[in-house]
């Protein structure tokens, strides 16, 4: 049996930042449990390669229970199971949400969450290759940088909302977002910069640290309301692990709310139905579970400039002797906010655009050049649960992000695709502009337009909420990140948001972490 000072579960974007922060803190011993394997593929590390890594070893590859919102259909949820989780295979895009959103938390009672009280974490947290300001620092672990070889459709699409009457953004984190603009990115020289390159690289030198990767943890151990350690599945067998000061989850919003009801941690009523002891009776473990939703404009384009050929041999030379290319692209290199009302404290809708082709996950690519205009629902109304479909610790949760179950939803993406096509029409398109494929020149009435959108809607790959913090009744943690009715356990991820920021949502999962890693250390 292993014992340390300190357990974290789950080596992702905030597990990494709380297990390397807390290791810094020579006189405790930190111990990172990790279900996946070393960030050893080389296409995390090239930015236009991560959907490469879908449906593979790095990838919970997890998907909804049928989405009647979507046509009943199974949605796709990628997670990533490998050091730096999701930050080692996400899209790259630099975004902090609008600060309304954390005052919206702070409002709810949770003391030092508003958007001021988090700036100097989000400082803290990166190293902005622009140099330090207000807003900005330099000298962390996760390197911002500008894209280091925009393609040019990506520049066209931002013209594109110029003209239209939008305001230009060069930095979308230094409070108002409202525009559009090029996206920076968390890479360093046109390589990916995840929280495993940024956190983990370093801590794995010091000698109070240690991460032990392909250790799934599998239950929580609790005596008398305290959390005293962890079992998990290691090298084919179970084995322990006790923590003399906490237990951190960092799972994520499906794995931390996952692992606290297979622990008898939750609704009372739903693990008698799945067989699991009730050990704490928390009726807000899995529920509220939140995402944002995306459908895609696509684009037959007349000119070889897309990410069709990102992988031809010039391509591939040009990256592996320069960094520079089609490789180096995150796919969503521009994009920007709309707000549709404008009594809202923040934009609804969020763009991202992609010099290629990008339907269904990217798994149905039509034939010859073309852009997609991903149109994303950040104001995101309908909330979904989590639940277990059994007590196997090792199959997958029941998720249901209740996908545009609300009207408000379905309305705001449609008023989000007639904006989107009315950006593709704009004269910097001209030179490239082909055939729409998606949905179609013909598919124009309100009524078909609805059911495009319930077609091809995806989530973006933003999961949050679901072991939301607060005092109410449906809390499950404090504004410190403990547990309700558990001592010595907190839950440090984007599982623990009131509600879900409306922009991406990785850098805020890393402060998260950043935050959490401050006041476990002040409070011990």
């Amino acid at each position: 049996m292993i014992t340390a000072d300190y357990i974290v579960v789950g080596a992702g974007s905030a597990g990494a930042a709380v297990a390397a922060r807390l290791s810094e803190d020579e006189s405790c011993s930190v111990l990172l449990l990790e279900a996946g394997g070393p960030d050893s593929n080389p296409d995390i590390h090239i930015p236009a390669r991560f959907s490469e890594l879908f449906h593979t070893a790095d990838d919970w590859d997890y998907q909804t229970i049928p989405q009647p919102g979507l046509n009943n259909r199974r949605e796709y949820v990628p997670r990533g199971k490998v050091f730096g989780g999701t930050s080692s295979m996400n899209a790259m895009v630099y975004q902090r949400g609008h600060p309304s959103d954390y005052d919206g938390w702070a409002a709810r009672g949770n003391e030092g969450w508003a958007y001021e009280d988090l700036l100097p974490f989000f400082r803290k947290m990166q190293h902005q290759e622009r140099g330090e300001s207000a807003h900005h620092g330099v000298g962390g672990p996760i390197n911002v940088a500008d894209p280091q070889d925009p393609n040019p459709l990506s520049i066209a699409f931002v013209d594109a909302a110029l003209e239209l009457g939008y305001a230009h953004k060069a930095d979308f984190n230094a409070g108002e977002q409202e525009g559009f603009g090029v996206y920076q990115v968390t890479q360093k020289r046109g390589q990916r910069h995840s929280t495993a390159v940024g956190y983990l690289r370093p801590a794995l030198r010091r000698p109070n640290f240690s991460a032990i990767p392909f250790a799934q943890v599998t239950k929580l151990i609790v005596e008398d309301a305290r959390c005293l350690g962890v079992d998990y599945y290691h090298d084919g067998e179970s084995k322990t692990a006790r923590a003399n000061r906490e237990v951190v989850l960092c799972g994520g919003a499906i794995n931390s709310p996952q692992l606290l009801l297979l622990s008898g941690i939750g609704p009372g009523d739903h693990l008698a139905e799945v067989g699991i002891p009730l050990v704490h009776d928390l009726p807000g473990v899995g529920q509220h579970l939140m995402d944002h939703i995306q459908v895609p404009l696509a684009y037959h384009c007349k000119a070889p400039v897309s990410l069709v050929d990102k992988d031809k041999p010039e391509q591939i030379k040009r990256y592996q002797e320069e960094k520079m290319g089609l490789l180096t692209s995150n796919l969503g290199e521009s994009g920007g906010f709309a707000r549709l009302n404008p009594d809202s404290p923040a934009p609804e809708l969020q763009y991202h655009f992609g010099p290629d082709w990008f339907v269904r996950h990217g798994f149905e690519t039509p034939n010859g050049h073309g852009f997609t205009i991903l149109v994303g629902l950040v104001g995101t109304v309908s909330i979904g649960e989590l639940k277990l479909h059994s007590a196997d610790p090792f199959a997958p949760p029941s998720i249901d992000f209740a996908c545009l179950m609300e009207d408000s939803d379905i309305q705001a993406l449609l008023d989000g695709v007639k904006l989107g096509r009315k950006i593709a029409a704009a004269s910097p398109f001209e030179r490239y502009r082909g055939a729409e494929f998606l949905p179609g020149e013909r598919v124009t009435a309100d009524d078909e337009l609805i059911h495009f959108i319930r077609e091809f809607a995806t989530t973006i790959y933003h999961p949050a909420c679901s072991c939301r913090m607060g005092r109410d009744p449906l809390a499950v943690v404090d504004d410190r990140l403990r547990v309700h009715g558990i001592a010595s356990l907190r839950v440090a991820d984007a599982s623990i948001m009131p509600r879900i920021i409306n922009a991406n949502t990785n850098a805020p999962c890393i402060m998260i972490g950043e935050k959490a890693a401050t006041m476990i250390l002040e409070d011990n």
